[in-house]
């Protein structure tokens, strides 16, 4: 029985630090966007951190990947009303005028 609690243990504890990884496989670089509050209730911010640019393009998927939100032409501050989104968990990409995935990240809407 404690062999089991302790592998217990080491599994959340990994599964915790993964969930804190927001870039997993990527060097250390800062992130570009900041976004608040996870879990958000009726809007969430996203913040540019660095590297700004007018062209980028922000996309909001679903858990099971359909994409429910798109926004062109980004501002420094962009803000995402959530009273069309359902709870659960969100994924969101940025990607430049490319279409390159620059950053990504995952969000909670809790209501």
């Amino acid at each position: 029985m404690k062999i089991f609690y302790a592998l217990s243990t080491i599994l959340l504890l990994t599964l915790q630090a993964k969930s804190q990884d927001r870039n997993p496989g990527r060097d250390t670089a800062p992130a570009i966007v900041k976004f608040y509050p996870n879990p958000a209730t009726s809007i969430i911010t996203f913040d540019f951190q660095r590297g700004y640019d007018k062209s980028y393009n922000l996309q909001i998927f679903n858990f099971i990947g359909k994409k429910v939100q798109e926004i062109n032409n980004v501002s420094p501050k962009t803000t995402v009303n959530l009273n069309d989104f359902y709870r659960g968990i969100y994924i969101f990409q940025l990607k430049d005028k490319n279409g390159k995935v620059i950053d990504s990240g995952k969000f909670q809407v809790s209501k």
